[in-house]
């Protein structure tokens, strides 16, 4: 045990010494929240160049309600009240519709390619009455990206309140009180209501993105960069000391499972650290910052004990698959399928997220790969999970901990000193089982 820490210690402060060590614990939030930092920083650099529209109304009841709707939008939202220009003004060309619909299609496309037009909306002849002809009741919107516009989100509003006032009014209502009833009312996200201090109900807390996506997102992301900082690092490491026979004069002195340990705790300490740093970071800076949820401290222990599991799990299988590769070539290859385990928990955050209690997320919470990522995912969300479940899973993932660090130390005390032996997972199975 002695001559495991004593490595251990060797591979943490060559990590933590060198200059890529801070650099990365600069960089690496900055590189993993990249988008986030983005929008933040250039959600108002908004391109305010007004924007031109054609709109072909065959049904005769849209075009003036949407040329009134966009000069409205125009005179309250396109300045600041400092008078700046913040968004883009909407200008409604009113087309008359042709006889040749496909024609008319061409040129209007024509001249939104020559750049006279934004887009241009054509709206069919029975969207007051849709029947069952599909052409006659579409509503189209042709741009050059049609799917990523702002101006056809706009639109859906005017349209579809103009529609049902004409058919109100068709209906008889009242002309004077067709803006009342078709008021549209938002559903507010609320908590649960909490007894107060004298057992009574206390005021619902309004819920929030960061409470439901932030903290959880944040939470699995730092685990993330976690691996990526002390277990993942682990394959090309041993390949190289094995190539450069740094590994045959320690094998001199410690067996290969202390060599694998002392690799693999090495990598533990520098995730820990940088985990260390980040959450106090966060601490403090929530801390003198209001946020609008409670920050769910009590989740922090858990999230050292699945990071811990998850950091000496995929490090010990790290270092087993590159203590049987001979060359980079080799490596590359066989980290992607090393890393897949720690990959395919990311590619289901969000259905995790949506629904943390449904069969599906607490089936795949108790793989024991997926475990630490998925199940922290859902002890972060508001809804939780039953008590028992963390437990559950932590029995579980210490339990594949200790598979993995024998059979990986089978592993890596087979190839650690082989050469030429190609690294294919037939014979990694084999030597895991067999040594």
């Amino acid at each position: 045990m002695r001559k495991t820490l004593k490595l251990a210690k060797r591979e943490y402060l060559a990590a933590v010494r060198s200059k890529g060590f801070i650099i990365a614990l600069v960089l690496a939030p900055i590189l993993m929240s990249g988008s986030i930092l983005a929008m933040a920083l250039l959600g108002d650099k908004v391109d305010t160049t007004d924007q031109r529209l054609a709109v072909v109304d065959r049904s005769g009841v849209v075009a003036e309600a949407l040329v009134a709707a966009a000069e409205e939008r125009n005179a309250q939202a396109v300045h600041d009240e400092a008078g700046k220009k913040v968004r883009p003004a909407y200008l409604i060309e009113v087309v008359p519709p042709a006889a040749d619909a496909a024609a008319q299609r061409l040129a209007l496309s024509d001249r939104v390619r020559a750049g006279e037009l934004r887009a241009f909306l054509e709206i069919g002849p029975e969207v007051l009455h849709p029947g069952e002809d599909a052409e006659a009741r579409a509503i189209r919107y042709h741009a050059r990206n049609a799917t990523m516009d702002d101006l056809r989100g706009w639109l859906g509003w005017p349209v579809n309140t103009t529609l049902r006032k004409a058919r109100l009014a068709e209906a008889g209502m009242d002309a004077a009180a067709l803006d009342a009833m078709l008021i549209y009312m938002g559903v507010e996200a609320m908590g649960l209501v909490e007894r107060d201090a004298a057992g009574g109900a206390a005021a619902a807390r309004r819920s929030s993105e960061g409470e439901a996506l932030g903290v959880p997102f944040a939470m699995v992301m730092l685990m993330f960069l976690m691996l990526m900082m002390g277990a993942i690092p682990q394959l090309n490491a041993v390949m190289e000391e094995k190539n450069q026979r740094i590994a045959e004069v320690l094998l001199g002195s410690v067996s290969p499972f202390q060599f694998m340990m002392g690799k693999v705790l090495g990598g533990l300490a520098v995730s820990l650290t940088g985990a260390i740093v980040y959450v106090a970071l966060g601490v403090v800076a929530l801390s003198y910052t209001a946020v609008a949820f409670p920050v769910p401290y009590h989740i922090l222990p858990w999230f050292f004990a699945w990071t811990l599991l998850a950091v000496v799990m995929t490090g010990s299988a790290m270092a087993a698959v590159g203590s049987a590769c001979n060359d980079p070539k080799e490596a590359q290859s066989l980290a992607m399928p090393a890393m897949m385990p720690v990959l395919i928990p990311m590619f289901l955050l969000v259905p995790v997220i949506k629904s943390p209690t449904s069969g599906l997320a607490t089936g795949l919470s108790f793989f024991p790969s997926f475990t630490p990522m998925l199940m922290l995912l859902r002890q972060s969300t508001p809804e939780g999970v039953p008590a028992w479940q963390p437990w559950a899973g932590l029995a579980i993932v210490l339990a594949a901990t200790v598979l993995t660090i024998r059979a990986g130390g089978r592993i890596f005390r087979v190839a650690i000193l082989m050469k030429g032996q190609p690294p294919t997972i037939k014979n990694l199975l084999r030597w895991a089982l067999r040594g």
